[in-house]
């Protein structure tokens, strides 16, 4: 009897412990495998930062995979584990440059709580800080637009005739509302994208020069090239309300008439 209960009891025990063993490494599995998924997406950043750097230095021609793979301290054949070709990193930068840009000025340009200026004013100052942040990446692409894969130049026009278009569309809005001027916004959402993509020529960032305030002062840069002066800002944004203002102008006209007759 008390040997068949201690087999029993060692039984029991040995089931104990492998269940909780597979317990424990059930319960570790998402925590170990969201760590890996972070430290692949780091050190895929750093792959995508360094491939920049080097694609700005010697240009994308003059650059390969294994002077990439030596900028990160990997070995070529580890570099393979996270891209396959330098397309595929020209792909990354496109994605983070342009089509990312384009994307959050599309969420700007639809939000219903912000009037044609406010929406502007964010616009600007989101595209100025994508790049100021991304310098390196947004100049490689411009000197490289030419040489660009097809199908990667073909990304990244769609990328950047999606930044025109949001900007387009605002100040389309602002004027049709009265809020701006009646300006042809073509001309002028493509004035604004090149205030905004020269940042990353000229501006460089450090703790005594942050991006912020360049991002505020070009984005207010933007709207006064725009808006309406206060007293000229229709009561309604209809077509009376924009009659009204012409009333206005027509009566100063004739006061200043009526002057000049006296």
């Amino acid at each position: 009897m008390t040997t068949s209960r201690r087999t029993r009891n060692r039984g029991v025990k040995m089931v104990t412990a492998e269940d909780s063993g597979a317990r424990g490494r059930t319960g570790g599995r998402p925590e170990s495998r969201r760590g890996a998924a972070s430290r692949r997406k780091l050190l895929m950043s750093e792959i995508i930062d360094q491939a920049m750097r080097l694609f700005a230095e010697r240009g994308y021609d003059g650059t390969t995979l294994q002077d990439v793979a030596e900028a990160v301290g990997l070995s070529r054949a580890n570099l393979y584990n996270y891209v396959k070709s330098k397309e595929e990193l020209l792909v990354a930068m496109v994605d983070a440059t342009t089509q990312s840009a384009a994307s959050s000025l599309r969420e700007v340009r639809r939000r219903t709580d912000l009037d044609s200026a406010e929406k502007l004013r964010m616009l600007v100052h989101t595209l100025v800080l994508h790049r100021a942040e991304q310098p390196a990446q947004f100049r490689t692409l411009d000197r490289s637009d030419q040489a660009l894969p097809a199908e990667i130049a073909k990304k990244h026009l769609e990328g950047r005739r999606a930044v025109l278009r949001e900007i387009t569309e605002v100040v389309e809005e602002g004027v049709t509302v009265g809020r701006f001027r009646p300006v042809d916004a073509g001309i002028t959402a493509l004035s604004i994208i090149g205030m905004c993509n020269w940042v990353a020529w000229w501006f460089h960032p450090s703790p005594a020069h942050p991006a912020e305030p360049v991002a505020e002062q070009i984005a207010e840069n933007a709207v006064a090239m725009v808006v309406r002066d206060a007293g000229r800002i229709p009561d309604t944004p209809t077509p009376l309300g924009i009659v009204s203002l012409l009333r206005q102008d027509l009566d100063h006209l004739a006061r200043l008439l009526t002057a000049e007759d006296e």
